[in-house]
């Protein structure tokens, strides 16, 4: 009996001790001062292991992305498609002529691109305009030699909407807040690499891939002398084409890369064609023209898509393009995700139906309207405001649907792959963290499932916000309380 009380005794000091070890966890320089909401809940008996400012609301960044990918998974299904066509008014004549314009048409594909599918870790690697080439080869296969008209970018399948509501002005000059639009190339961002010129004085040199002259340029970037101070500073107008650079570059740097957004993606898609066209010997008497979708336009009155198809890519299943958006947290992939979900469920590709869809899915998870506030589907606004609680009911509700194994599988992998592949690299953790981050300006975040010994799995939120240090020693934090739930 004495050592039954003995062992009780120290199971129960054993189980105080997780909250102490939590709190010292959180001790640290920026971890001490900043705002935590944590809860930590076991599967199996829906018992709450742990919680901390559970129904507070918090800046949630990326893991945001859980609330699309649960709903694109849930209202489209695994096996959903997305459709990339060319379209003219006519086939073309006996002399290979289409008589009049081209149109490219967007359907929502997010992966017209050079990323490899299924998704595997590593760098993006190969052409990057490979589909465009594709449509383009199958044009001419069609017996195609001349287009009368113009090359058509059409991304009418979607509301030009390219920006939410929350984004700060400056995200759209870079890839990560690139335009949403129905017809994405290459992510809608490209590559701007920036070298020394070859003698001091002399203008930086530029290079592009793709390799596309869509920007105008403006290079004031001067190369100065091997070991002087390099500063390069870059800018673009809101909704402007130019794009302006300015500062210094030593001789014999190794320079830098810059990711930046592409402005109209539907034109720059329509221009690729019309280049890939003419590469394979396809004249094209006229320019390039866009066609978008207002908000406020009336899709009945919009003009109509051509009938005859020349060219059609369809993409791989939604599943893959849902890994993508998750493991590497694409912000522009989610923003697709939920307009392909508006599209397809209130017969509208805008961002507002996306969202309405949004409220009536976790209204079925049992999630009250009034426990979170979403205003994008990519956690990129500065608006979003959810509960770690209510993190954590949509993670038990997708942990009990029917599709819970191709969720699961959908989110980084500590050590493994993904936004986590540097995190939980250590034996005791590696493989058993199954999460999406989050982090913009002083926020951060961390949710998802925990495999612990014997196979008990705990649904966890940890969101952070308000912290002024470094981002290191708070994510730190984070994975401590991770470890320390995995003993």
């Amino acid at each position: 009996m004495r050592a039954a009380a003995v062992l009780l005794a120290a199971g129960m000091a054993l189980a105080a001790s997780l909250p102490q070890r939590i709190e010292e966890a959180l001790a640290g320089s920026a971890a001490k001062s900043a705002f935590w909401g944590i809860q930590v809940v076991d599967l199996s008996s829906g018992k709450t292991i742990y919680e901390l400012n559970p129904d507070r609301f918090f800046v949630p960044a990326s893991n945001a992305k859980l609330f699309t990918t649960a709903l694109a998974l849930m209202r489209l299904g695994p096996d959903f498609t997305f459709q990339t066509r060319v379209l003219a008014a006519a086939p073309p004549d006996s002399e290979g002529r289409i008589r009049g314009d081209l149109v490219l048409a967007g359907g929502g594909d997010p992966n017209l691109s050079a990323r490899a599918i299924p998704y595997r870790t590593g760098p993006v690697t190969g052409d990057p305009l490979a589909a465009i080439a594709d449509l383009a080869a199958q044009v001419a296969s069609q017996g195609v030699t001349r287009v009368e008209g113009d090359i058509v970018g059409d991304d009418t399948w979607y509301p030009w909407e390219p920006y939410s509501d929350g984004w700060s002005i400056d995200d759209p000059l870079y890839d990560y807040g690139a335009p949403v639009s129905a017809l994405t190339i290459n992510d809608n961002a490209f590559t701007l690499s920036i070298r020394p010129g070859a003698r001091e004085g002399d203008l930086a040199t530029l290079a592009m891939n793709p390799p596309l002259e869509y920007y105008t340029i403006d290079n004031r970037i001067r190369t100065v002398a091997a070991g002087g101070e390099g500063q390069i500073r870059y800018a673009r107008d809101p909704g402007g084409s130019q794009l302006r650079l300015w500062g210094t570059i030593p001789a014999r740097d190794r320079g830098e890369d810059l990711l930046l957004a592409i402005e109209d993606p539907a034109r720059y898609a329509a221009l690729a064609l019309r280049e890939a066209l003419a590469a394979r010997g396809v004249m094209v008497n006229g320019g390039v023209r866009v066609r978008h979708l207002l908000p406020n336009q009336d899709a009945a009155v919009s003009p109509g898509l051509p009938e005859i198809e020349i060219a059609r890519r369809v993409s791989a299943p939604l599943l893959e393009d849902l890994r993508i958006t998750d493991k590497v947290s694409q912000n522009l992939h989610a923003e697709l995700a939920l307009r392909a979900v508006g599209r397809a469920r209130r017969d509208i590709g805008s961002r507002e139906a996306g969202l309405e869809e949004l409220k009536a899915f976790l209204g079925e998870a049992g999630i009250d309207a009034g426990a979170y506030s979403l205003h994008d589907g990519s956690g990129l606004a500065r608006l979003n405001l959810v509960t770690p609680a209510t993190v954590v009911k949509l993670l038990r509700y997708m942990y009990d649907s029917p599709e819970r194994d191709h969720w699961l599988s959908l989110l980084p992998v500590g050590g493994q792959d993904g936004t986590l592949s540097g995190r939980f690299s250590e034996e005791e953790a590696a493989g058993k963290v199954h999460a999406k981050t989050g982090s913009m300006s002083h926020v951060s975040a961390l949710s998802g499932y925990l495999e612990r010994p014997g196979g008990k799995w705990l649904a966890f939120s940890i969101l952070v916000n308000n912290y002024n240090g470094h981002t290191a020693e708070v994510r730190a934090a984070m994975d401590r309380i991770c470890t320390l739930l995995l003993e």
